[in-house]
């Protein structure tokens, strides 16, 4: 197997972390949770594993700053979205298929529509067969003007004459079916943005960053669709009510747009706070392990490959958000996270939800 540039890139950044730990992968994997021989393999680029949380454990462990944490995980979703774009043109190769793009940022996308989005129909859909023209144009009925018809190239000037006409009177009309609103003004409905996705460097990844930081989204408008980008979006349409997609679909352009959904919410220091509040019986550890899981950050979002995600301050998976009976847009919420969180703990009053944060803990601790 060949290791593709961005598998490459990411299996460097693990090696160079396990190098400056200065231990070996089995001590490394007893500490992270995972196996040795499953860390040989990532740090040699032979896989990518499927959820981030054991990269995110792995790196905790070799003491991994903020900051790397964060380019890790940029390296790790590119990583990913590569090994996944092989299988997906297989599966595409026996079907003929239309031109490529020439934009080569506009990658395939499991999760984009197979169908484009509704575009304005042309003339033809609405004159085939020409009907009565709308009220108010004038014109008499089809029915009596062939009633006048002497000659074969009347029959067909009178043809040619309604079709012109009727195509004329739907042009400015926008009320027939399909036809796009007069509102749906912006960058983002125009053909180049089509499809705004994961891996994306364009302006209509920054027109998308904008509308989030104008929603109070805390990222940087840089026109890169990577990680943090997603991370906000997938925030954005959970708070906006939409399906939550790794891609800016038509229902997302209409609300980011609209402007009516605010990503205001705590401050870290008010997380924080709060955390000491409800976990009074080992407060130090249950912040630690928060920071640990989101940055104290009440809208973190971490997806896997495998379609699920963690939400929020405590990074709640969606199988304990069902047996908490919570959703995302709860998750969302800092003080019901906490307490859910609060919920996890006292089943056997430890931090055994967050084995990966655990364990960096617990190696802090000895060194």
């Amino acid at each position: 197997m060949v290791a593709s540039p961005q598998t490459e890139k990411f299996a460097a950044c693990l090696r160079m972390l396990k190098d400056r730990s200065g231990r070996g992968y089995d001590r490394l994997g007893k500490d992270a949770g995972v196996s040795g021989s499953s860390l040989h393999r990532y740090c040699s680029g032979l896989s990518v594993p499927t959820d981030y949380r054991v990269v995110h454990a792995f790196a905790k462990v070799c003491g991994a700053s903020t900051e790397e944490l964060r380019e890790l995980h940029r390296l790790w979703a590119l990583a990913d979205t590569d090994r996944d774009a092989p299988a997906a043109t297989a599966r595409q190769t026996p079907a003929p298929q239309p031109a490529p793009d020439s934009d080569p940022s506009r990658r395939a996308d499991p999760d984009e529509p197979s169908a484009p989005l509704p575009a304005n129909p042309g003339p033809a859909q609405d004159v085939t067969p020409p009907q009565t023209a709308p009220g108010g144009t004038g014109q008499p009925p089809r029915s009596r003007v062939s009633a006048k018809l002497s000659s074969p190239f009347a029959v067909l000037a009178a043809v040619v004459a309604v079709v012109l006409v009727a195509g004329f009177v739907w042009l400015p009309s926008g009320n027939t079916t399909g036809a796009a609103p007069a509102s749906r003004e912006g960058l983002l409905y125009s053909p180049a943005c089509k499809s705004v996705s994961m891996g994306q460097n364009d302006e209509c990844v920054r027109e998308v960053q904008r509308l989030l930081v104008r929603a109070k989204g805390r990222l940087a408008v840089d026109g890169d669709f990577g990680p943090e980008t997603l991370r906000r979006l997938t925030a954005f349409q959970v708070l906006a009510g939409v399906t939550a997609r790794s891609v800016v679909d038509d229902a997302t352009k209409k609300a980011l747009y609209a402007g009516k959904v605010s990503m205001a919410t705590w401050s870290p220091d008010r997380v924080a706070r709060r955390i000491r509040e409800v976990f009074v019986e080992d407060p130090r550890t249950a912040v630690a392990v928060a920071r640990c899981a989101s940055f104290l950050d009440p809208l973190w979002v971490l997806p896997n490959t495998n379609g699920s995600r963690n939400w929020g301050v405590f990074q709640i998976s969606d199988a304990r958000l069902r047996e908490l009976g919570g959703t995302p847009l709860r998750a969302f919420d800092p003080d019901w996270n906490i307490r859910a969180a609060h919920r996890l703990w006292s089943v056997r009053r430890d931090f055994h939800d967050w084995p990966s944060c655990e364990a960096a803990l617990k190696d802090r601790a000895k060194s």
